[in-house]
This record gives structure tokens, sequence and C-alpha cells, in this order.
């Protein structure tokens, strides 16, 4: 792994509703990454052969994951609801990277309060 970021990237994150976030002043209607202060789509097309499982297409270990920090704030989403699998807290911990996993507005909040060393991905829907 390379070395962890010791920087703080600030993104400003403006606005949130349900399917829609507005980082940078670029407003984004799907799901992002944010990483190092990079934003992206998060791609669930590894995850999606899970959904049958749990109703949703899960947060999986098989995604992009931006392992490379110490802190990884998962949003959940606007209720809540996107589930996490444990795959994804093993190799959290495997990592040593400590999960924050709480509905997206409270996401943004811990983002706001502390982005030193944290990277994302934010759940915009259910």
């Amino acid at each position: 792994m390379s070395e962890r970021k010791k920087k703080a990237y600030l993104v400003e994150i403006t606005d949130f509703s349900f399917g829609s976030i507005r980082i940078d002043g670029k407003a984004y209607d799907y799901d992002v990454i944010i990483d190092g202060g990079r934003i992206h789509k998060r791609v669930k097309k590894p995850s999606k052969r899970f959904k049958d499982q749990y109703g949703h297409t899960p947060l999986s270990a098989d995604e992009d994951i931006p392992w490379d920090c110490r802190y990884l704030v998962i949003g959940t989403g606007a209720y809540g609801r996107l589930p996490v699998m444990e795959q994804v807290t093993r190799a959290a911990q495997k990592r040593k990277v400590k999960l924050i996993i709480e509905p997206t507005a409270q996401a943004i909040e811990t983002l706001r309060k502390d982005p030193k060393d944290h990277n994302a991905i934010l759940h915009l829907t259910c």
C-alpha cells in the first residue's frame, strides 16, 4: 500500500438531498467516491450479484474502495439503507482503516468537521 495521505484534502459539500449532492460547486446525481480530494462515480457493478441477498445493491469489497486513508466514511443514503457487507469491515480491519458508517447527511457532517485522512463513499438515495 502506498504511504497514507497526511494532508487534509478539502472538498466543499454545499448541498445534499435525496438523489443529489453538490461538491466543489458541481452537482452529482449518482453515488460518489471522494478519494484524496478527487471525486468520481461509484461503480456498483461488482456488487450487483449480491442484490438478491440484500434487497438492494450493497457495498462490497469487490468495488473500487478508496483505502488509502486512515478513516473511510461510508454514507449509507438519505435513510441509511445501503447495506455494507461484512467483507468490507474485514478488509478495513486488515488495512487498519477505521470505518465510519452513517446516513449520508451525517457522513457529510463528519467530513466537514475533520477531513484529514478521510476518504468517503456517499450513497445518495434510500
